[in-house]
């Protein structure tokens, strides 16, 4: 079993990905429950706006909408909407990823898990800095470059002797196994 440098177990693969598939989940219920009514309206209200105002002639005869409306009364609202739900989850990450890792080195999917971050240095404390270090690798840098997310989080299976992934590196931490 690898250990860190304090001799403290690390996570393995299959635990610390299990641990963010729930802390994803968590976030991404919130993120659901807030903008799936929106999204919803959005499209009901503007495909009924749409289909009210078109004349379809004879019955049978298809719909013709000018591309025009769709856009200004269809695709740019719901447009606006997801950099809103984009906005809110590059936010929602940061307090839940950034102050529970501060203030416990754990999240609720590092809990249910038994996982801790802590500094790669024995006997350092995990500081904010760390922590928004973690959350600017893995969620900003992973949301903008292509399969950026995918090799981080593969990167803990032939990094050696730490098994760190690389938001683990450039925060300078690691991720151990606690006692139950």
């Amino acid at each position: 079993m690898p250990l860190g440098p304090d001799g403290r177990p690390l996570a393995d693969f299959g635990t610390r990905l299990l641990a963010y598939m729930i802390d994803a989940a968590i976030v991404g219920a919130v993120a659901t429950i807030l903008f799936l009514p929106p999204m919803m309206w959005l499209v009901v209200r503007g495909m009924s706006d749409i289909a009210a105002r078109s004349d379809p002639g004879e019955p049978g005869t298809p719909v013709v909408v000018p591309p025009e409306q769709v856009f200004s009364e269809f695709f740019v609202p719901f447009l606006l909407l997801e950099l809103g739900m984009f906005v809110f989850l590059l936010v929602g990450y940061y307090v839940y990823y950034v102050e529970m890792m501060f203030r416990s080195g754990r999240t609720l999917g590092k809990k249910l898990m038994k996982l801790q971050v802590v500094p790669l240095s024995p006997g350092a404390t995990l500081t904010r800095g760390m922590a928004t270090r973690r959350y600017l690798v893995e969620c900003v840098a992973g949301s903008f470059v292509p399969f950026l997310g995918l090799l981080d989080g593969l990167w803990q299976l032939w990094d050696k002797p730490y098994q760190q992934t690389l938001h683990d590196k450039a925060a300078k931490t690691i991720v151990i196994k606690v006692a139950p």
